[in-house]
């Protein structure tokens, strides 16, 4: 119940922040043209984004069903979903709760921090590529292919020397340490579980999916853009996105949150887009990815819950 209560804070807070800067370029610029053509954006870019979370649930289905722990569709699709209210979470952290939704279908917790492992390295490998297709600045890319080297390392170096975590797990348990402990251990056979998908099949699936949900998010921020009458080179507007969401992730802010949003808006100002309209673009492509990823985890998680209490009261 905390857990909730802190996502629905979150998400207040969120909307607080967002719905401020709607007003901000209302009242301080007068675009209401520009916040009508946002409202009419609005539902086609919903709809790309559960498109992107049905991709992106398709290969964790898939990785999943590969290691031997196949979930059904529905209830599967939902745990997996809950992991998106607490998607404003440095690293994304905060998705791990899928664990608690997962254990009751079967899948143990270290198989579910695999999945999770082995999904951000290549949200980030997928993310960079499609940041790279247009470099506006040079200095903003090399920062965040710093920060994506950064953290592959981090993993790589982990992987390889996951002996290092048994005996660090080992340590702690002599001292009384026992969460350190059992984090450690469940972090070394999330480390260790990812192997199985170091197969060709694995990664050119994973490959794909990741390539096909973050360039339908890319291209959400397309068609904002045009809604509101942004006329940028297809690939430069296709790019900002993922570039700002890099960005957004060096940052290590819960989600990005005021980081990816100023990323964009420099973005465009730098490509003449005056600051209002760059404001706009940005709140509404966060409203519509961000945003609406937590409303739609909340739902998920309001949903087992009542489903799991009905049950239990049977």
């Amino acid at each position: 119940m905390k857990k909730i209560q802190g996502a629905m804070f979150g998400f207040v807070l969120l909307t607080a922040l967002y719905v401020g800067g709607l007003v901000w370029v209302d009242i301080a610029h007068d675009r209401l043209s520009s916040l009508a053509s946002l409202s009419r954006a609005m539902p086609a870019m919903l709809g790309v984004s559960l498109l992107s979370y049905a991709v992106r649930y398709a290969r964790w289905h898939w990785l999943l069903v590969r290691a031997g722990h196949p979930t059904s569709l529905g209830r599967g699709g939902l745990a997996y979903l809950t992991g998106f209210a607490f998607t404003a979470t440095p690293g994304k952290c905060g998705e791990l709760v899928r664990m608690r939704y997962l254990a009751r279908q079967g899948v143990p917790g270290w198989r579910v921090l695999a999945a999770f492992i082995w999904e951000r390295v290549f949200d980030l490998v997928v993310v960079l590529m499609l940041a790279a297709l247009a470099i506006p600045r040079v200095d903003v890319f090399l920062s965040v292919l710093l920060f994506v080297l950064f953290l592959l390392a981090i993993l790589v170096g982990l992987a390889v020397h996951v002996r290092t975590l048994s005996a660090l797990a080992a340590r702690a348990q002599r001292l009384g340490w026992r969460r350190f402990a059992r984090a450690a251990r469940t972090l070394r056979d999330g480390l260790v579980g990812c192997r199985i998908w170091f197969t060709l099949m694995d990664v050119s699936v994973c490959l794909v999916t990741g390539l096909l949900a973050w360039s339908l998010t890319a291209g959400a921020f397309v068609l904002l853009l045009n809604h509101l009458g942004v006329r940028l080179p297809l690939l430069d507007a296709f790019a900002s996105y993922p570039l700002a969401m890099l960005a957004g992730a060096a940052s290590m802010l819960p989600g990005g949150i005021g980081s990816t949003e100023a990323t964009l808006v420099a973005l465009l100002s730098w490509a003449a887009v005056p600051l209002a309209t760059a404001t706009l673009a940005a709140i509404g492509i966060r409203l519509a990815t961000l945003w609406f990823a937590i409303v739609c985890g909340l739902a998920a998680i309001l949903g087992l819950e009542w489903s799991h209490g009905r049950s239990r009261s049977e």
